[in-house]
């Protein structure tokens, strides 16, 4: 199962504006509210969600910036060999209230603005779900109810 392929969306949490550098990306003012950032797997799903919610002693992903202000509390994820990241993050944008804020946040490898999503409010799995349509059914949900925020 370390060896499953698949796309993930991990729901985070910043409890209070914070300004962050994001490697070589550049300084960003992040607003208090929750962060759906959307990305894939192909050589290791659980292995890499589990990397991101625990974190790493480097700072290798953009999301690897924001993990040490705000902290995962859910991840949505779908084992599947297909890379869906895309399709999630067109999904997330259009769900009510959603935002980019961060231009190019974990989308260096496509033609995305961003494959990270804002909300003032915490979005919701089953609209989420409704936007991903017939795509979303074996779409799972892991709710932490601990996640070791860094900084």
């Amino acid at each position: 199962m370390s060896r499953a392929k698949g796309t993930y969306a991990l729901l985070l949490e910043l409890n209070r504006e914070a300004t962050i550098t994001v490697g070589r990306l550049a300084t960003f003012p992040f607003p208090a509210g929750y962060y759906l950032y959307i990305g894939s797997a192909l050589g290791g799903l659980f292995p890499r969600i589990e990397r991101h919610i625990c974190g790493g002693n480097k700072l290798r992903w953009h999301i690897d910036y924001l993990r040490r202000e705000a902290r995962v509390i859910e991840v949505w994820y779908l084992v599947s060999g297909e890379r869906l990241e895309c399709d999630w993050y067109l999904a997330a944008t259009d769900m009510p209230d959603a935002e980019v804020l961060v231009e190019g946040f974990g989308s260096s490898g496509c033609k995305c603005r961003s494959h990270l999503v804002y909300f003032k409010s915490m979005p919701s799995l089953a609209d989420f779900r409704r936007k991903l349509g017939k795509g979303g059914a074996d779409l799972k949900r892991v709710h932490l109810k601990r996640s070791k925020a860094h900084g």
